[in-house]
């Protein structure tokens, strides 16, 4: 009689336990449904670069990559890993490494959108001998992958230096975590490099994260400091000052605010690299360029002043100023929603269509509060035409406007360097949905 009773009591609390699980799965998959379809409606369906595929004859739900995933991207629906939040992967990978049945495949593009990468060979060297590509540009976007392609390259190129005759043994074109290893890499191997930067500060891509976004999943091997351990999941912040502390330590140099604008081969096999500032004659490049590309401008006068940025970094700074944020999408409306959320100052946001399309809801719906409550002006249909020293020229459907300004931030996305690259004889093959 006592066994029976034992028997039932552990039934019933194991019938307890299974039926808290169930419950919670069954949450958990509504939820990652719902996302999923504010995400499609939201048109933020399509992942930037590198990004998850899952095999659903061989996922059967148990939410390991969920778990792995920093960027909560990945979801339980209908009991099978789905990738619900495509806009917000950013390619780490940790949820390929933590699925158990390898029911995960990493790929570049979607069957609807391609993604063009170059062709490059098992050393990074490109097409064109003597021109090397590593990191974001080839398609990768984990760091740890990133930072040891910039070395393992750079391990090459020193092997083509001395049979030419060159000012630069390599000019590298980035100083985001490839060209950052691969400038380590030159000073190592005693090379003569220039690296260089089209903006002022180290990252590349990364320091264009959130704040607080987790930027790095696993320890990076680079020469001259070796290992990185900084932990199992490390936010920019952190990246980002243990690069400047690299810098600063090796004497590591990176020409910032000077951008990248062509090469030239040369009869010798070395090349001349144009850039905004000058033209350098090096025998090998290293293009470590993210896919951001070049801040798309605006192209009206008055763009040139000082007071016109394409990134708001810190919003307190503009605290009591009349700023303008110029754009549509989820970077325009966050720099306008964190502006907004300022103690003074006035906000506007202008966007050249007539409604925000592709954008996530909670973004829109803290616009629309922020908007109600005075904190920021929304100009739909609106152009900016001229920029001055305290005003700027709009186009809106009412007429021209001028509008008192101190600060322009323009997120207008970026210009990929595709393009220009295959203008070089840089080739490149685009890929749906394929590794």
């Amino acid at each position: 009689m006592k066994l029976l009773i034992y028997i039932l009591l552990y039934a019933a609390i194991g019938t307890l336990i299974v039926g808290a699980y169930l419950r919670r799965r069954t949450r958990l998959n509504h939820e990652a449904a719902k996302v999923m379809i504010e995400s499609e409606r939201s048109g933020l369906n399509e992942p930037p670069s590198l990004h998850p595929v899952v095999d659903p004859t061989r996922c059967f739900g148990s939410g390991a990559c969920v778990r792995a995933c920093p960027e909560s991207a990945l979801g339980v629906v209908n009991g099978k890993a789905t990738l619900i939040n495509a806009s917000a992967c950013i390619g780490h990978g940790a949820c390929f490494n933590a699925c158990p049945v390898q029911a995960l495949s990493l790929v570049f593009g979607t069957a609807r959108r391609g993604v063009d990468i170059p062709h490059v060979s098992a050393e990074y060297e490109t097409n064109v001998a003597g021109v090397f590509i590593a990191g974001e540009l080839g398609g990768m976007g984990l760091i740890r992958k990133t930072t040891e392609q910039g070395r393992q390259a750079m391990n090459a190129i020193r092997k083509r230096v001395g049979t030419h005759a060159a000012p630069l043994d390599v000019v590298i074109v980035g100083a985001g975590p490839a060209g950052i290893s691969a400038g380590l890499s030159a000073i190592h191997h005693k090379l003569r490099y220039a690296i260089v930067e089209q903006e002022d500060s180290l990252g590349g891509a990364v320091y264009h994260y959130p704040r607080h976004k987790i930027a790095m999943t696993a320890p990076v091997k680079l020469d001259l400091v070796g290992t990185m351990k900084l932990g199992t999941e490390v936010q920019k912040e952190k990246l980002l000052a243990f690069w400047t502390d690299v810098v600063s330590e090796t004497g590591l140099k990176v020409r910032f605010n000077e951008r990248f604008e062509g090469l030239e081969a040369q009869r010798d096999g070395t090349f001349m690299v144009k850039t905004s500032r000058e033209t350098l004659h090096a025998r090998c490049v290293l293009l470590a360029l993210g896919r951001r590309g070049t801040p798309r401008k605006l192209d009206v006068p008055g763009e040139d002043f000082a007071k016109v940025v394409y990134r708001l970094v810190d919003p307190e700074q503009y605290t009591g100023q009349d700023v303008l944020v110029v754009g549509g999408g989820d970077s325009a409306l966050e720099a306008a929603i964190a502006l907004g959320e300022q103690p003074a100052g006035k906000v506007t946001l202008a966007y050249r269509s007539q409604s925000f399309s592709r954008v996530k809801e909670k973004n829109r719906l803290r616009l629309d509060e922020l908007q109600r409550n005075g904190r920021v002006q929304v100009l739909l249909s609106t152009q900016v035409k001229q920029i001055g020293d305290n005003s700027v020229l709009l186009s809106t459907p009412d007429g021209p406007r001028d509008l008192p300004n101190d600060k322009v931030i323009v997120c207008a996305g970026g210009v990929l360097p595709t393009p220009l690259l295959q203008g070089i004889g840089i080739q490149f093959e685009t890929k749906f949905g394929r590794a």
